[in-house]
């Protein structure tokens, strides 16, 4: 229902950050919670962030509280993942996703993008 496209992934340095980007298409996109996942080589699928309809309401994996910050811009139809102090452990495909509802498991969102490479290095 839902057309997502992530970019911003890219090489890194540890300690670097990197601003990912999920363009989404259609009029509908306000009525949709947003979430965040990565897929490490030989990991399964693990949810890193999410944020309600209205943007008041975040939510984090514990291994990126402090240093991810998911926000989302409705005008834009757009939602953003800063990644600050970033770790070789960070290294994934990140996926960009849409729900109908409150969310973080993965069976819970019916769209998904593409997906994006983050590499971090040392």
């Amino acid at each position: 229902q839902v057309q997502l496209a992530e970019s911003g992934g890219g090489l890194v340095q540890a300690g670097g950050s990197l601003r990912l980007s999920c363009a989404a298409s259609g009029r509908t996109f306000s009525s949709y919670y947003m979430g965040w996942f990565r897929q490490a080589p030989g990991m399964e699928r693990e949810f890193v962030a999410s944020i309600t309809r209205s943007g008041i309401s975040t939510y984090y994996a514990d291994s990126v509280k402090g240093r991810f910050t998911i926000s989302r811009d409705n005008a834009k139809n757009t939602v953003y993942l800063q990644m600050n102090t970033l770790k070789p452990e960070d290294t994934a495909v990140y996926y960009c996703a849409a729900a109908r509802v409150v969310a973080r498991l993965p069976s819970q969102y019916e769209s998904w993008g593409q997906g994006t490479q983050v590499t971090v290095s040392s």
